[in-house]
């Protein structure tokens, strides 16, 4: 469980926060499966907006508290959109405690990158790294030179490159790739974005084949920026051959709950995962930053929730509140989770029990 050692009660901020967390630990009661101790974990993938930026203001400590409460209810989170200060990053682990480790990536350089790292934080408890360990890279494109030998031609790289960690847990090992798509032009199937969704998937795909892979049980999940399941970026996933379960597929996962943008896919070995059926996207304005909240968050808001940067007048406060302010203290995505099945003593044992009468048939 998270440290709370460090929040006042006498205070009106931190009052307000244990209030809070009582209410949003409730609702993770109700929502999210318990953890166990060996017989399955919790995956979750989160873009936390900006984290962190001063964009509307810094993130207040509360806002810290509620991420960490919610976070600490998984085994292994991927997160998008950290920042290259660390600070924020580094004030999250603290809170959660020695029993979590993270894992991030470098800063992808250049406009487009935005000056993000990816990051995979994990309860050491539940999981733990198996060694593999990098950022993906494209590999070039096999070609015929005009004299018939073979040239390779170097491949464009993805805007913000996909971080890949294996880990062991229970009976099974994987390799966790998370990624943060391109966004590019705001329409469905922008061609860039399809095109990066395609490569990666692809390129993941090739790994799961090649029998000298750490794992062949790989996991992408991340920001895929898909507006709708028909469209021709999901497409690129599953043409892959990977697998989103029933359960994931239907579940907007932006606040406003009208995007599919997060996404978690499988193209594992058989025996070795399983999904149990419990899947789901956690609302968490339900309890915390609540639109009934408005008034509670002016002093925090300061000047700009009366004015735009230009220093008019603003004419909706409500939305400033609701979609960038408080959006900028938690997120403007929900994250997504699922449970996975990862013992199989049972199946294990039957089948010795089985193969000496299977070798007595023969």
């Amino acid at each position: 469980m998270p440290f709370y050692k460090d929040l006042d009660s006498s205070t009106l901020a931190g009052k307000r926060t244990i209030e809070r967390l009582l209410l949003l630990r409730r609702q993770l009661d109700a929502e999210v499966p318990q953890k166990t101790a060996e017989e399955s974990i919790l995956l979750a993938t989160w873009n936390i907006r900006e984290f962190d930026s001063p964009a509307y203001g810094d993130r207040i400590p509360e806002a810290f508290y509620y991420i960490a409460e919610i976070i600490a209810r998984f085994d292994l989170v991927a997160v998008q959109e950290v920042r290259q200060d660390l600070r924020a990053l580094n004030r999250l682990m603290d809170i959660l405690g020695g029993h979590w480790d993270c894992l991030f990536s470098d800063v992808t350089e250049g406009t487009q990158g935005n000056g993000e790292r990816m990051a995979i934080l994990f309860d050491k408890r539940k999981v733990l790294p198996g060694g593999l360990a990098g950022q993906l890279v494209l590999p070039p494109i096999e070609a015929r030179g005009a004299d018939g030998k073979t040239v390779y031609h170097p491949v464009t790289q993805v805007v913000r490159t996909p971080l890949m960690v294996g880990f062991k847990t229970g009976w099974t090992d994987f390799i966790l790739s998370t990624v943060h798509i391109l966004y590019g032009e705001n329409k469905a199937d922008n061609p860039e974005r399809v095109e990066e969704i395609r490569q990666i998937a692809q390129a993941l795909k090739r790994r799961s084949e090649d029998p000298f892979e750490w794992s062949r049980n790989l996991i992408l999940l991340g920001d895929f920026n898909i507006f709708s399941p028909t469209d021709q970026t999901m497409k690129m996933i599953t043409d892959a051959g990977f697998v989103i379960p029933p359960e994931l597929q239907h579940l907007p996962s932006n606040v406003q709950q009208n995007k599919f943008y997060d996404q978690i896919a499988f193209r594992v070995r058989p025996g070795r995962f399983s999904t149990t059926g419990k899947a789901g996207v956690f609302n968490y304005y339900k309890t915390v930053f609540t639109p009934g909240d408005e008034k509670t968050y002016i002093p925090e808001m300061g000047e700009s929730y009366q004015k735009t940067s230009e220093g008019k007048e603003r004419k909706n406060t409500s939305l400033y509140y609701l979609n960038y302010w408080r959006t900028f203290q938690m997120s403007d995505h929900l994250p997504m989770w699922v449970e996975l099945r990862v013992d199989f003593s049972e199946e294990y044992l039957q089948r010795k029990l089985e193969a000496p009468l299977q070798n007595k048939i023969m």
